[in-house]
């Protein structure tokens, strides 16, 4: 192949990228999916659960093979995606939309929660081991999700002329059916797996909205990043008479209704905005 028509291939792949849209998005977010879950069952082919590196399941060993490590490589595909569109710069410089100070409160209620699970866990009980794994693994699902869903896909529904409430909805109902793989690759059932997917939704619109607000994409990412490993880790390990565990016991139901009743806000907010904008060129 010819420079020229190297460079030409190169031109019309981030052509394609740049047009947007929420196909390209759901298109974006299917690969992702279908990377990493092919990651991790070529993972679970080498190193079986049981065996002598990964031991038995909730293991340190187990924890990093099933879901640090598939997370890990898959977080190095997805940043040469971005370097190859030329979108690294755009997706971790500042936000050109703020937001609101009510959006401070999906922030406070998902670090609080996660506080709160992390002060109410035995880490005694839990291990060193176990505990830097979770830690290690949170880490890169805050960073890999926050990226596919609060950043490539707000980034394709924005080049693609959608209006912000659009990119709210996308960004948290493709982060939400991200996880109705679960009830194909875990044991949890429908029920669960439903419920999940309504929490995961509700989460996606906390995350929107604090990338909002801080106008920094690092920011979902971190508090993403304090999530799985506190939530999971009090779920397997809960310290005894701790009062600060009903939040975390809760978690599912006050991010859910949070999510909602901010959604609700942001969408009257955001009509109101979009008709000051309209009429103001006229006033």
């Amino acid at each position: 192949m010819t420079e020229q028509a190297s460079a030409a291939q190169t031109s019309a792949w981030k052509r394609f990228w740049n047009r947007g849209g929420f196909w390209r998005a759901l298109l974006l977010a299917a690969v992702y999916l279908g990377v990493y879950e092919l990651i991790g069952f070529l993972l679970g082919l080498a190193v079986p659960e049981g065996s002598g590196l990964r031991a038995e399941k909730g293991s340190a060993g187990d924890v990093f093979f099933s879901t640090a490590l598939p997370i890990i490589l898959t977080s190095v595909l997805l940043f040469a995606f971005a370097a190859s569109v030329g979108w690294l710069r755009e997706l971790f410089a500042r936000q050109r939309l703020g937001g609101h100070r009510w959006m401070w409160i999906a922030l406070i209620v998902v670090l609080v929660i996660n506080v709160a699970a992390l002060l109410s866990i035995d880490y005694e009980k839990a291990g060193i081991p176990l505990v830097g794994t979770w830690l290690l693994a949170g880490l890169f699902v805050g960073l890999v999700e926050e990226l596919v869903t609060r950043g490539f896909v707000v980034n394709l529904m924005r080049k693609g002329g959608h209006g912000e409430i659009a990119v709210a909805l996308a960004s948290a109902g493709i982060f939400a059916a991200l996880h109705f793989t679960n009830l194909f690759t875990s044991d949890q059932g429908l029920g669960t797996t439903l419920l999940q997917i309504v929490y995961t939704f509700a989460f996606g619109i906390c995350m929107y909205l604090i990338l909002r607000v801080t106008r920094t994409l690092i920011a979902p990412m971190l508090v993403h990043a304090s999530t799985d490993p506190s939530i999971f880790l009090f779920g397997a390990h809960p310290a005894a008479g701790n009062p600060l565990s009903i939040l975390p016991a809760l978690s599912t139901y006050i991010v859910i209704v949070t999510g909602f009743v901010l959604l609700i806000v942001f969408i009257v907010s955001e009509r109101r905005r979009r008709r000051n904008e309209v009429s103001a060129p006229a006033s």
